[in-house]
């Protein structure tokens, strides 16, 4: 058996791989044997009878599969949980999350004049002291609050319209009464005379 340590050494040298790599054909151990420099080893990768290997495949399939699985909500159960719940998903970067949502939110209604600073203020303050637990909540109140005050301006006008109405009636009726004192003293002075 011929020993071809020293080729394999030059081989992995001239291919620029681990010896591992390399392979030396079996039926041709005797010319392979007489290369004893590289510029003889780089004929004989030339020739086809040192070849590189390829590389080992290590396949991802089943990591993609099972990562697919996990992606669906699989493999997630009680018996597969090591952290606590809190170290799982931590509720203050929930509770960023959700003051990010919500300010976000509250600040696309005020540049769209949807609210005016006011309010734009007390439901900042109101979402940061955790009244609402999300964005659709937070709309809904918006959605209230604006209804609520339309019908409060509404029903205000009204009032007014109504106050306004009674003050001309009042008017008139003491015009009236006025008008007729008037009109009696007039033909009392005029049957004096």
């Amino acid at each position: 058996m011929v020993v071809l340590r020293l080729q394999k050494r030059l081989a992995a040298s001239v291919l620029k791989c681990g010896k591992r790599k390399i392979w030396l054909d079996p039926n041709e151990t005797n010319e392979i044997s007489n290369a004893n420099s590289r510029q003889n080893v780089k004929k004989l990768v030339k020739n086809g009878l040192i070849l590189k290997k390829q590389a080992v495949v290590h396949s991802r399939s089943r990591a993609n599969r099972h990562a697919a699985a996990k992606a669906k909500g699989r493999h997630m159960g009680h018996g597969k949980r090591r952290g606590t719940k809190n170290a799982r998903m931590p509720t203050k970067t929930m509770w960023i999350r959700r003051q990010r949502v919500l300010r976000r939110l509250l600040k696309a209604y005020r540049e769209s004049k949807k609210i005016d600073r006011h309010l734009y203020h007390e439901l900042y303050l109101k979402s940061k002291g955790n009244v609402f637990k999300n964005k659709r909540v937070l709309m809904e109140f918006i959605h209230k609050r604006k209804a609520h005050s339309a019908r409060e301006t509404f029903l205000e006008d009204q009032a007014e319209a109504r106050r306004t109405k009674v003050k001309e009636s009042r008017e008139r009726r003491v015009a009236r009464v006025q008008q007729k004192k008037d009109d009696i003293l007039a033909t009392y002075e005029a049957e004096s005379k």
